[in-house]
């Protein structure tokens, strides 16, 4: 179910994956089940979040992430991780929310779909 990416596309990604922090599935995996205290945030479109979506994250889309942050996380140094489909548009929007001032910002590189490759738990809805 992978897309095919456009090459415009994946060079803007490269050049936010450059300034931003990354994890692994794995690694969000572990935090959530030693009960570690982060904001988790679904990027994707509200649709593909309403089908199924990481246990504990909230919807903030791509388009409205920047607009809608600071009322969700007013200190700048909250914790958060940002994850997509495949760890792209989640980069993207790292990238911007650290152009607003945010320091605790980490994309989930594979996003959801290596989650569900893993068989990691989902909520569904």
């Amino acid at each position: 179910m992978a897309h095919q990416h456009s090459p415009r596309f994946l060079k803007i990604v490269d050049d936010a994956k450059a300034r931003i922090q990354e994890t692994t599935v794995d690694d969000v995996k572990a935090r959530l089940d030693r009960g570690e205290k982060f904001l988790l945030i679904d990027v994707r479109e509200e649709s593909e979040y309403a089908k199924d979506h990481l246990p504990g994250a909230v919807h903030l889309g791509k388009g409205i992430i920047e607009r809608d942050i600071e009322a969700r996380a007013p200190d700048l140094g909250t914790t958060m991780v940002l994850y997509c489909g495949g760890g792209f548009r989640s980069a993207l929007a790292a990238d911007n929310l650290q152009k607003m001032g945010y320091t605790g910002v980490i994309s989930m590189d594979g996003g959801i779909r290596v989650w569900r490759e893993k068989g990691f738990p989902l909520t569904k809805g």
